[in-house]
């Protein structure tokens, strides 16, 4: 079991940065830079796995559009294997506008906040991802799959976004197969429906053997073996545009459990990556080596 696989609809990112502000409506404002990116999401974090060394395979939907053909060659210039779900003549990725301010950003996407699974779908996401070391998951679709591959020995890392209605009872299945799961705090208290971070640690202990929350630019918390640990982020990296951040923290952590590090040097290891995506303007324009990354986790023990 020697690869990372996961499924998720592939996000195109157009960038438009040193914006004086958001133009209102019948106003033009033009930018002092743009870029055309991949986005974040599950490609993003396979994509930054695949530059880490380890071998990566996605399911997603790419056309024959001009964004689509983009994506292809982005996933195999990082090593990622694709597997396309999709065969139509519509647009099938999510295409994001975003305007980055000096304070904030907006967007507008076009698409679907997530992928869904049918039954032949989800047939050839098992065939790919089967005898996978780590699966990443999303909840809300092929649950099947992820259930079938965690008996045959697959771990799962679950990783999700901001839901009005995300919930423990909403996504229990979920989180009962899943070996790993990364919130950050805003969405593990409302998962948990805690109002503080030891409460929502402690209700994911009862799913959770190392139940994680990401504290966003203070580090991350844990539990292991009942007992509480923090890891506090990397203080020389210098916060540009937080696109993708989770994104990379998830490859960082997912590439210490693939190793087989302790839960400690996972979280460190995420911090890290998430703390280097930070630097960029963008999902995947900052990144490190897998030279870069033990160097970088070394000196921090210094």
């Amino acid at each position: 079991m020697s690869f990372i696989a996961g499924a998720g609809l592939t996000n195109i990112d157009l960038l438009y940065t040193g914006m004086p502000r958001i133009p209102s409506i019948g106003e033009e404002v033009y930018s002092k830079g743009f870029e055309l990116q991949l986005g974040g999401g599950t490609p993003a974090t396979l994509i930054n796995l695949g530059r880490l060394g380890i071998e990566t395979r996605i399911a997603t939907k790419l056309g024959k559009d001009i964004f689509s053909n983009f994506a292809k060659e982005k996933y195999a210039e990082n090593r990622v294997e694709i597997l396309n779900l999709y065969d139509g003549d519509d647009i099938p990725v999510n295409i994001t506008s975003a305007v980055i301010l000096k304070d904030d950003r907006s967007f507008i996407t076009y698409g679907r906040p997530s992928m869904e699974s049918d039954s032949i779908s989800s047939e050839l996401f098992y065939k790919m991802a089967r005898g996978s070391k780590i699966t990443l998951m999303q909840a809300g679709s092929f649950y099947d799959t992820y259930a079938k591959l965690h008996d045959e020995g697959s771990l799962l890392i679950l990783d999700m976004g901001w839901e009005d209605d995300m919930s423990i009872e909403k996504y229990k299945d979920y989180l009962r197969i899943a070996d790993y799961y990364t919130p950050n705090r805003k969405e593990a208290l409302k998962m948990t429906g805690c109002s503080d971070i030891d409460s929502a640690l402690d209700a994911l202990s009862e799913y959770f053997d190392t139940p994680v929350i990401k504290l966003d630019k203070d580090g991350c918390i844990a539990k292991v073996n009942g007992e509480k640990i923090f890891v506090k982020s990397i203080d020389s990296f210098v916060n540009v545009d937080s696109t993708g951040a989770g994104d990379a923290f998830l490859a960082g952590f997912s590439y210490g459990v693939y190793m087989e590090r302790p839960v400690d040097e996972c979280l460190l290891f995420g911090n890290i990556t998430g703390g280097k995506c930070v630097t960029g303007v963008g999902a995947l324009t900052a990144y490190l080596t897998k030279k870069e990354l033990l160097k970088k986790a070394r000196k921090s023990h210094e």
